[in-house]
This record gives C-alpha cells, structure tokens and sequence, in this order.
C-alpha cells in the first residue's frame, strides 16, 4: 500500500459541487427529528445537550438529559444548584470536568451577561467549558447565525468525503478541516445542513461499518473512490498507555460507609469516593489515625481496572467493618448511609465496587 503523507492538501471545494445540498435534502427524510433537544430554539438546552453529548453516544445522554432537566428545568437553576448536586446527576457519565464547567459556566451567564445566553458566537466561546464548535451550534441552532461546527461526527464525514489526511486532533489538519467546514456552508439553511452533518455521522458514515450504500454523497467521497474508508479519518497515534495503582478503603460501619470528597482538579474531581490509602502505609494504623476508625478484620476485594483517556487505573479495594463509636468528620469526608448510595455523586467504578459488595 502506497504511504500518505501525514496532512495532504484538501481537494478544491467547488461552490456548485452540491454537497450541503444534498445534505439538506438528504436530511429531511432521514435525519433525526425527534431528539429531546431539537425543535426548541432554548439555548440551555441546546447547551446542555451538546456538553453531554462530546465524546459520548446519544443514546448515553438522552437519560441523563432528561433526568437532569427535570432537576433543573432552568440556567437560573443550574446556576443556584450546589456543585455537588450537579456531580450526582452527572455520576456514570464521565469526563466530569464537563460538569464542572456546566455548572462554572452557569453561574458566569448569571453573574456576568443577568442570566441571558451571549447570541454571538464570539462571546459564547469565552464561557468556562465551551470551545469554537459548540458556541457556533448553539448560536447557529438558537440565534440563527451562519457558522460552521466541527464536531467528531463531522471531522469523520468531511475527512472521508475529501479525503483528508492525518490525524484530525492535530493542530493542523484541524485547521484545514475548519477551513473546508466554512467553505461548505450554504448561505440558507445553515443549521438544518449542521444537523445534517451530524446525523450523517451518526447514522451513515460512522466509525465501524459505515453505511456508505445508503450515504447520500457516496459518489463524490474520496475514501470510497479510493477504497481508503476503514483507513480514514486517520487514527491517533498509539502511546503505552501507563498502568496506576491504587488502593482504596471501605469502612463500612452497620448501614453506612465512610466517603471522601475528592479534589476539584484531577480524576474525578467534585466527587465522593472511597479514601485512599497512601502508598506504603499500613490500612489499620491510617484508619484509625485519619478517621478515628477501629477495622476489624481487612477482607480483600476483587481489583477493578479501569480506563482512562490517559492511563489504566488498577483499584485494589480493603473493607472491613468498622467497631465502636464513629468521630465527627471533617468537611471532606463523611458518612453515607447504605439508601443514600444511589444519589450520591460516586464515580462509576465506585459505585460498581459499592453496589456489589454492598448490595
């Protein structure tokens, strides 16, 4: 097989070439309609489905769309809401920093714009937590401006369709890649042609198994023509991925256990977990220095490993129930009864070691 240079110039985007348009006619018949945050024009919706939806599948989001809506209907009432509430709705569905940031940019749109969303798309992408590409969908699909958006699903569709080499987080082909997205959009129908984008990403030119027989731009796709769809866009370059281990305590005391309240920078920050036991340090002796906790016996639990985006994490787990009366805790750490678990704000893989021993 022929070798591709890492970034090749994109084919000259003609402006009758009809891409977009059959894009949009394309869509019509089908595209999604019915998502829960379409057909409204209400940009804390918009926003919030967009956050939830970087780099997790929709049908992910919509639950936690919806069960979070219902907790707060408004921006106003994101924003009054306490970090910790907003963590437990999002516990399970990762990336947490996004949470942080929804709530951070809430409480900027309150403080520093009297509760109304920016309209341009400029201001937009000054809030905490929202990059180019978000703030032009929302102003795209709530104030009716005319910008492109380049989301995964997108860079998938434009990379495959002109044959776009390199990787597409590289600084470099990202910029050819926005420069073909605002070469292509129509001057009507801007945001039907964005969603248009992202459904044929979603339901057609998808990362495995593409549909290319039923894609509505299949003869002017450069992958197909040339037999390279499994070849694009290219993959990231592979590193090692380093391997952590951790060891982590459950002291369980009659119908409750004892959480920690993890720092806001870092893996899942905001959070509760279970507390950490320091490298080298015997479990019993920091039980009962940093608690105040008599362990009785330490039984040992199976390890769970769990990926992230940058390492592997290795979760050894001691319990042991805890004897006499409990000390008064600090801010950070707290007791948590037993029938409290399914609201508190856990990370899921402490929540699956919490639900399976304690179930």
């Amino acid at each position: 097989m022929a070798k591709h240079s890492s970034v090749s110039s994109a084919p000259p985007v003609a402006k009758d070439s009809g891409f977009s348009r059959r894009l949009i006619i394309w869509h019509r018949d089908h595209g999604r309609h019915d998502l829960p945050w379409q057909n409204t024009q209400d940009p804390y919706r918009v926003w919030l489905s967009e956050i939830m939806l970087q780099q997790t599948q929709v049908a992910t989001v919509i639950p936690y769309y919806e069960k979070f809506l219902a907790r707060f209907p408004t921006l106003k009432a994101l924003a009054a809401a306490p970090v910790e509430a907003v963590m437990g709705l999002w516990s399970g569905l990762g990336y947490y920093a996004r949470a942080r940031n929804l709530h951070a940019c809430a409480q900027a749109i309150m403080h520093q714009h009297g509760g109304m969303f920016p309209h341009d798309a400029e201001t937009i992408a000054q809030l905490p937590g929202i990059g180019r590409s978000t703030a032009n969908s929302i102003a795209a699909f709530c104030f009716g401006a005319r910008k492109p958006i380049l989301d995964g699903n997108v860079k998938r569709v434009l990379t495959r369709q002109f044959g776009i080499e390199g990787f597409p987080g590289q600084t470099a082909v990202e910029k050819k890649l926005w420069a073909l997205a605002e070469a292509l959009l129509p001057k009507k129908n801007a945001g039907i042609y964005n969603q248009a984008q992202m459904d044929l990403g979603s339901l057609i030119c998808t990362r495995s198994k593409p549909l290319c027989d039923k894609c509505p731009v299949d003869v002017t796709c450069v992958a197909r023509q040339r037999n390279r769809v499994a070849e694009l866009p290219a993959k990231k370059p592979k590193r090692a991925i380093p391997e952590r281990d951790v060891t982590l305590l459950m002291l369980v005391n009659d119908s409750s256990v004892l959480l920690e309240l993890r720092p806001s920078s870092g893996i899942w920050g905001g959070l509760l977990s279970l507390p950490e036991l320091p490298p080298d340090a015997d479990a019993g002796d920091y039980a009962k220095s940093r608690f105040g906790c008599r362990p009785g016996k330490w039984l040992e639990l199976p390890v769970l490993t769990h990926t992230f985006t940058h390492f592997r994490l290795r979760i050894s787990t001691l319990r042991a129930e805890v004897e006499g009366e409990l000390r008064a805790m600090e801010n950070a750490q707290r007791w948590i009864g037993l029938d409290e678990l399914a609201e508190a704000p856990l990370p899921a893989p402490i929540r699956a070691i919490l639900s399976k021993d304690l179930s």
